[in-house]
């Protein structure tokens, strides 16, 4: 291709609009987030979806470039269509908008493919950013988030058995139905207990469930 055509390729990709696939089942908030998105020239929303699978099906059809993607949602949640998005493409740059900022929540929509995490509480500020830099192939998370996840960075996780026990706790099971949940003793039931006290600093269960629903270690 002679120089001057290649440089007017470039000049036609970089001024077409961004792509965008909004996918939350809040209608209010898919309002004013595309009111947002009006504003900008650099900016189109191409496809809506109010839950995941709307979502996967939205996507291979208008192939966008960037979908912002909530994450709790009926029928197919935002990690699953995430995770089933990359799948098919995995050039796919996904943010997820999401009202939870802990850290674990964070960890498991990043590891389904997601290239940037916000908060809704902070769009008004990060919005456009996030989707200019995830757009050039960047990354973007939440400041709040990023600290969190540097904060437990170094802290044991909970296993797969103690997430189960916790899980059953955060439902008002005591350890006997706990013990019974999964064929346990009630003994061992405790010693999960003790050792999930210990990991996450917890004075008591409904100290650690508490904290488990707020890092996203648990889902309730």
């Amino acid at each position: 291709m002679p120089i001057g055509s290649h440089s007017n390729h470039l000049r036609t990709k970089q001024s077409a609009p961004i792509r965008i696939l909004l996918v939350d089942d809040h209608v209010l908030l898919r309002e004013g987030v595309r009111a947002v998105l009006a504003t900008q020239e650099d900016m189109v929303v191409v496809g809506e979806a109010d839950d995941g699978a709307a979502a996967i099906d939205a996507y291979a059809r208008v192939r966008p470039d960037v979908v912002l993607m909530d994450l709790q949602m009926a029928e197919i949640q935002g990690l699953e269509a995430i995770s089933a998005i990359r799948a098919n493409d995995p050039q796919a740059r996904i943010i997820v908008l999401t009202t939870y900022s802990g850290d674990a929540r964070a960890i498991k929509a990043l590891r389904a493919g997601a290239v940037g995490y916000l908060l809704k509480a902070t769009l008004r500020k990060q919005l456009l950013d996030a989707i200019r830099s995830v757009h050039l192939g960047g990354k973007h998370l939440d400041a709040a988030v990023a600290t969190a996840i540097a904060t437990h960075v170094l802290d044991e996780p909970l296993s797969e058995r103690e997430t189960e026990v916790l899980t059953l706790a955060s439902r008002g099971k005591s350890n006997r139905q706990i013990a019974n949940a999964l064929t346990l003793s009630e003994e061992t039931v405790k010693g999960h207990m003790k050792s999930i006290f210990a990991k996450l600093e917890a004075a008591d269960r409904t100290h650690a469930v508490t904290i488990a629903i707020s890092r996203g270690l648990i889902e309730i």
